[in-house]
């Protein structure tokens, strides 16, 4: 029998709504989480691979959505032979740290989980959460990397790093002993994928000609479709995390809503004044950094809490993004961490003040207060920097002593397209 911690905190009941079939599944919350996994791969295709591959320059185009097709393909393998298994299986004395089971997933069958889901449709579920973190990480270094590189070295992170954290937040490990909160991926996901793209963009360096020369986005009109998808995808990434058709689907969905309009507004609002026009790239940004930061928080609590952590969102991640770019000068290409790490990190954070039932969340656990429960969130913030860091750290290390992790600088120049994948985004 899988864990399923990261669900006990937020859900009293999974069984809600729908009927109830001979299998014991409850059908309405089946269907819901169907639609939610559909939402979540919409997510890494098209969206993210849209939205990166507008933002770099028209030479690397295709290889942003290359990358996101590949890591999609190899990371769903992963997952069914290993990565479910070892994140929600148990794992005897190791359980604190990692799970376990048998390979191929031979005891998955049609049969419900808990006695109200198909596990063969949490399994795909979770799957979409494992496909799209690493695929956030390659925004770091893009246009410099080799495809080879990019390719071993998410599915190389992703059994590495994105297991054992998701299995220590959400599958019963030492976190969720502990009574950490993330709802749908604040540690997991977002913080876990920005510390690893700084750590990447650090150990890769800069693009030729990084920071003098300009490097504007090639295609805004695909990455703000692609932008756009990402939003409409996020409702299933944070709604369909309550693995249910009820209440706190609703509110997941509701603040991620408001979040990411708050962040958009405020990013926005920050560049109008400061250079006295609003940029689209700003806008669609800070929505990305309203909705990664309102993650970890969206189903424990009120709707005002979420336009907070969204406007504080904007105003962060933009304050991070100037100050990783033009101050440290760390070619972090498409913002990864300062807008998913800094916003993971703080909606992880605040989830801790207002899932606080004085303040309208969901309620603390037990006598807990909201300073206690802080306390523990950035326990497993700190765990999950120290760890997706290292771990990152040691991957680029391997590959660039073995197989070598960038092209040459005259291959940079030409072009991942060409270089890599021998075609070209557009022929005119």
């Amino acid at each position: 029998m899988r864990t399923l911690a990261k669900y006990s905190l937020a859900l009293p009941s999974l069984a809600v709504f729908g009927a109830t079939a001979a299998d014991g599944t409850n059908t309405g919350n089946a269907a819901w989480l169907i639609v939610a996994t559909a939402l979540v791969l919409f997510m890494t295709l098209p969206g993210l691979a849209f939205f990166y591959g507008g933002l770099v320059r028209s030479k690397n185009a295709l290889s942003m959505l290359m990358q996101c097709f590949a890591i999609t393909c190899v990371v769903s393998l992963l997952w069914f032979v290993w990565g479910y298994e070892l994140a929600f299986g148990d794992g005897g004395s190791l359980n604190a740290f990692i799970g376990g089971g048998s390979l191929w997933l031979r005891d998955v069958g049609r049969d419900s989980l808990t006695g109200d889901i198909p596990e063969s449709v949490f399994l795909m579920f979770q799957m979409t959460f494992a496909v799209i973190t690493p695929a956030l990480i390659i925004g770091a270094f893009a246009e410099r990397v080799k495809f080879l590189a990019v390719i071993l070295f998410s599915a190389l992170w992703f059994l590495f790093c994105y297991v054992p954290v998701c299995h220590w937040v959400w599958g019963g490990g030492w976190l969720a002993q502990m009574g950490v909160l993330d709802f749908a991926g604040g540690i997991v996901v977002h913080t876990n994928a920005g510390v690893a793209a700084l750590v990447a963009a650090l150990v890769v360096g800069r693009r030729r000609g990084f920071p003098d020369s300009a490097m504007p986005p090639h295609n805004m009109t695909l990455a703000v479709a692609g932008a756009s998808m990402l939003w409409v995808g996020w409702f299933g990434f944070n709604a369909g995390s309550a693995l249910a058709a009820n209440g706190s689907a609703g509110m997941a969905m509701l603040a991620t809503h408001l979040a990411a309009a708050g962040g958009a507004l405020a990013w926005v609002a920050i560049e109008w004044h400061r250079y006295g026009k609003p940029s689209v790239l700003g806008i669609v940004t800070g929505m990305v950094a309203g909705l990664g930061t309102v993650t970890p928080a969206a189903g424990f609590i009120a709707p005002w809490a979420a336009v907070i952590i969204g406007l504080t969102a904007g105003c962060l991640c933009y304050t991070a993004t100037h100050y990783v770019k033009r101050v440290l000068k760390i070619d972090d290409s498409l913002d990864v961490f300062p807008v998913h790490g800094i916003g993971g990190i703080l909606g992880t954070l605040l989830t801790g003040v207002f899932v606080s039932a004085s303040l309208g969340g969901s309620g603390l656990l037990g006598d807990r207060s909201i300073a206690q429960q802080v306390y523990v969130q950035a326990v497993a913030l700190l765990a999950t920097v120290a760890w997706s860091g290292g771990v990152t750290w040691i991957i680029f290390k391997v590959l660039g002593a073995t197989i070598g992790v960038r092209v040459t600088s005259e291959e940079e120049l030409e072009g991942l397209d060409l270089v890599e994948h021998g075609e070209r985004a557009y022929i005119i």
